[in-house]
């Protein structure tokens, strides 16, 4: 039974990735989950210095997810490459670099620094919602994606994974901008913009206001948007948003995604990534499947 699927010319023993900022960069998971078992690791983003993020609290539990307004509070590049990276390079599983940055230059001072390190694929992050500068301003215009694609993809040595922002108004305009720019591969979706009031202290849950929502609520859009991605642009496509079991993560691969990454259930089960890893081979058994590239975008039309 095959398993492996193609990102850019790297190859994953299977399509279980973590989605960025919900698994660190492995070390606070790796004496729950085995991470050898894993398609990939990506980590959590990394920007040219060390940013402290949001004010406290940033996190809000919400029915059926949450809201997170970190703000990509990160060690910074330095430390990322002296700590991080020679972490992950001891297991047998692919290493994919979130990316984030204030300006194109940011992102392009980090890619670079990247170029010789043993990274895989970068993930490029243009989607965040709570930071004001840079992050879902690139991510919500088209000419913005093409033009920070074109320009990372300039200074990358390996091959670019474009995150996409839900929070537009057609998501394959901006897929395609980013295609057009170079990106060798898609990922979406980061979390949809959202408010919690507390309703006994009249004030807002969160100390920016707003957050990103994320968790099983998000997965219904998140299908729909890779569908309409997967078959608007020839890239691969990764899919997320909302995954907890097996099931969520099929109906992503048959919705168009060549790889999954699993965020928030991270939280409430360390071990979740497996169990996915575990079920989709248990799927494809069920289901006479040898090969689960014959699942990728096999919903009936």
């Amino acid at each position: 039974m095959n398993t492996n699927v193609e990102i850019a010319g790297v190859t994953l023993k299977n399509p279980v990735m973590t989605a960025s900022g919900t698994f660190g960069s492995g070390v606070e998971y790796a004496e729950f989950v085995d991470l050898n078992r894993l398609g990939a690791v990506v980590t959590k983003g990394v920007a040219s210095e060390p940013w402290a993020g949001n004010p406290t609290p940033r996190i809000s539990e919400t029915y059926g997810g949450m809201l997170n307004a970190v703000g990509l509070q990160n060690p910074g590049i330095d430390k990322f490459v002296e700590r991080d990276i020679p972490f992950l390079a001891k297991y047998d599983t692919k290493i994919v670099v979130n990316v984030c940055g204030r300006t194109v230059e940011d992102y392009c001072e980090v890619v670079a620094r990247l170029a010789d390190q043993p990274v895989d694929l970068l993930e490029i992050n243009i989607s965040c919602p709570n930071v004001k500068e840079g992050g879902i301003a690139f991510g919500q215009n088209p000419k913005s994606v093409e033009a920070v694609t074109k320009e990372v993809k300039k200074c990358a040595k390996q091959p670019i994974i474009m995150k996409l922002s839900p929070n537009v108004t057609d998501i394959t305009e901006m897929a395609k901008a980013a295609e057009a720019g170079g990106a060798d591969a898609l990922s979406l979706i980061n979390t949809l913009t959202g408010m919690k009031i507390d309703i006994h202290k009249r004030t807002f849950a969160l100390a920016n206001k707003t957050g990103g929502l994320s968790g099983p609520a998000i997965h219904p859009v998140a299908v729909r948007m890779v569908y309409q991605t997967a078959h608007a642009v020839q890239v691969p496509v990764i899919g997320m948003g909302g995954i907890v079991t097996p099931e969520d993560a099929i109906e992503m691969i048959l919705a168009g995604a060549t790889a999954i990454s699993v965020g928030t259930a991270n939280f409430h089960n360390p071990g979740v990534t497996v169990e996915i890893a575990d079920g989709i081979r248990e799927y494809m058994e069920h289901n006479g499947v040898t090969d689960i590239r014959a699942l990728i975008g096999a919903v009936q039309e």
